[in-house]
């Protein structure tokens, strides 16, 4: 495979669909070191050797590691996302319930079938990784406006007092957001509803939950019906 310097420049056309479908195959090459031995077994110099070329022609489409990591971080937000709205969609809209436990049973189906990108989003693949950069941040609203939309629909949600001091940072929060008519209790809802979902996939995914003589999907259905009741029930504080 060889790539002559007119093929790597430019946006449109062919040389433009070329940047791409070499874009996909590095990706693709990163996907498998990924699943092989974790974010620190990818390397461009690898990825390079594989796919027949030199390290710094790969260089030319992707200026260092991180920045390769983050194109993965980014796709795979994307990809989860789109997990969890298919679910979404196919819930009773009208049922907040219904919705948000089609959510997180997504969450765990699209989780337990990528355990390697599942991890690559919720921590620093490699030292000195930005993990929240702007960009990723922006990637990520997406999954979590969709739990904000489900608990909208709660009015025993929005009911929720909170300590002064977290609701004026929840307020900015969801004004960082561009989404300020969403109630501050909405929102520590969706992000505690989310750090128990991730505890209950992280052991699950870590053998953690099987290691006890457990099996993961009964111990789940019983968290998420036991979520359900608490997020949903009227009359409880913070």
């Amino acid at each position: 495979m060889s790539l002559p310097p007119s093929a790597v420049a430019g946006k449109g056309g062919i040389r433009g669909r070329l940047r791409a479908q070499v874009q996909a195959e590095v990706k693709a090459a990163a996907l498998r070191m990924l699943a092989s031995g974790g974010p620190q077994a990818i390397s461009v110099n690898a990825i390079a050797k594989e796919l027949g070329v030199s390290g710094p022609a790969l260089y030319r489409y992707f200026a260092s590691r991180d920045e390769l990591l983050a194109d993965l971080v980014e796709d795979s937000y994307r990809d989860f996302y789109a997990g969890l709205a298919r679910a979404d969609a196919q819930a009773p809209q009208a049922d907040a319930a219904g919705r948000l436990r089609a959510l997180m049973t997504a969450y765990r189906t699209w989780a337990l079938g990528e355990p390697h990108r599942y991890r690559l989003l919720f921590r620093p693949p490699v030292p000195g990784f930005d993990a929240h950069d702007e960009r990723l941040v922006l990637a990520a609203q997406p999954t979590m406006n969709l739990l904000i939309d489900a608990l909208s629909q709660s009015t025993t949600t929005a009911e929720l007092a909170l300590h002064p001091g977290l609701e004026l940072q929840l307020e900015e929060w969801v004004a960082r957001q561009d989404r300020p008519q969403v109630p501050a209790a909405v929102a520590q809802q969706a992000i505690s509803l989310w750090a128990q979902l991730h505890g209950l996939v992280g052991l699950e995914i870590g053998g953690n939950l099987g290691a006890m003589g457990l099996v993961p999907q009964l111990f789940f259905e019983t968290e998420i019906s036991r979520l359900l009741d608490q997020v949903l029930s009227p009359g409880r504080a913070c």
